[in-house]
């Protein structure tokens, strides 16, 4: 390989140089090599990466498109409690839920058998743990853990939903401590979660003690459900816009996925099914607000930092990169729906949310707005009383005193 203008020639791992007239000539040629065969093997986009092409005109900016102001002005939800031509509540809230049923797109086909297999099980202080597969879908199984409390049942229980935090190496084991059936690479890394974002405690597990039968499931691309390749949080886009040229929607399966394991809750020996409730942090408690909207199985949910409305998420008003994302995108449903309207789907059901002051990912104007929305919904039902939403001086976590909070919740209504 000759690199025209420097006198050098590299055959294979040598360096031949022509002309030298000195040992420094030598040393100062081979260094000058050396140099230029690093540039030769350093990828080429590296300086497009750092020195971007910019043209003087363009369309999008800061992950949104440079009209985002106009679209969420042409935003009027129409299927919204109140904007709706339906004035029966009942009615209003069977046709607002298809609408969502229908932004959701084709839903897993169910398996031709349902059943479950107990992978591991181990005794703990006041319940037992398990591990289970779940046949949801003809398309998969789904790993969960239990918690079955000591003592005759049945019990109260809770669907207690994982988190998202951009970090997909765990799911279920984010709100109950893994089994020691599991990888030391999992435990430790539960541990550290738990440590970052519940102040160190397992949600699921705190539920157990007091005598709920826990239920956490991983979510589509979390923990065992994850990529063969290992979790990795770029790809995540490209898998959910994938799974949409099938006609499916990766959000949609998320959701479906927590409506049917809610189903098979409710079908445990050990478990009331009229008592049964749900709970999350984060994309948890999208999760919880949402299963709460869609699910009549569900009696009480509580949601920890997550909510807002489409006007302040998908706006220029915030200097942030995240303003949402395949995570909770339903095809179309803004144009019909926001999400506190989706929200109060579950109204007249007693629901607790509870946002951080501190959260920088959902601004409090957002969070004021959507509590407000949802009081006039619950209010128009006289059943205000049973929505409970609070704005604590806290960031984007699920701390103790929010835990507790969310279990004397479920004792006065589950």
């Amino acid at each position: 390989m000759k690199y025209r203008g420097t006198g050098f020639e590299v055959r294979g791992s040598r360096c031949e140089v022509r002309g030298a007239r000195s040992d420094l000539q030598l040393v100062l040629r081979g260094l000058m090599t050396v140099l230029l065969l690093f540039s030769y093997l350093v990828p080429r986009t590296s300086y497009l990466e750092v020195n971007a092409q910019k043209r003087a005109k363009f369309e999008f900016k800061r992950n949104l498109p440079a009209y985002a102001d106009s679209l969420l002005k042409d935003l009027t939800f129409p299927m919204a409690w109140g904007n709706s031509s339906i004035k029966d509540f009942d009615a209003w809230r069977r046709a607002a839920r298809q609408r969502v049923f229908d932004c959701m797109l084709t839903p897993p086909p169910a398996p031709s058998k349902e059943g479950s297999v107990v992978v591991a099980e181990e005794k703990r202080d006041g319940y037992t743990a398990r591990k289970i597969e779940i046949r949801l879908s003809r398309y998969y199984t789904v790993p969960a853990y239990v918690l079955i409390p000591d003592g005759k049942g049945p019990f109260p229980a809770v669907n207690v939903l994982h988190d998202h935090g951009a970090h997909l190496f765990i799911g279920k084991e984010k709100m109950i401590r893994p089994l020691a059936c599991e990888d030391s690479t999992v435990i430790k890394d539960a541990d550290e979660w738990a440590a970052q974002l519940y102040e160190g405690q397992f949600f699921g597990d705190y539920l157990a003690r007091h005598g709920y039968v826990v239920f956490s499931a991983d979510a589509p691309m979390w923990g065992e459900r994850g990529q063969e390749e290992g979790p990795r949080r770029d790809r995540y886009d490209m898998i959910a816009g994938n799974m949409m040229m099938y006609g499916i929607d990766l959000s949609a399966y998320m959701t479906y996925d927590d409506i049917s394991g809610t189903e098979f809750l409710a079908k445990m020996p050990e478990v009331d099914p009229k008592r049964i409730g749900c709970t999350g942090c984060s994309m948890g408690a999208y999760r919880a607000w949402m299963l709460a909207a869609l699910s009549d199985r569900i009696k009480v949910g509580a949601a920890i930092c997550w909510l807002t409305t489409t006007d302040d998420q998908m706006s220029f008003k915030y200097k942030r990169t995240e303003n949402g994302g395949f995570a909770n995108c339903f095809p179309g449903l803004r144009r019909w729906l926001d999400y506190p309207h989706v929200a109060s789907l579950a109204c007249p059901k007693p629901m607790l949310f509870i946002n951080g002051a501190q959260d920088k990912l959902f601004p409090v104007p957002g969070v004021e707005k959507a509590f407000a929305i949802m009081h006039d919904v619950w209010r128009s039902q006289g059943a205000d009383d049973k929505l409970e939403t609070e704005l604590w001086d806290i960031p984007h976590s699920c701390p103790l005193k929010a835990q507790e909070r969310v279990l004397q919740f479920f004792k006065k209504h589950l």
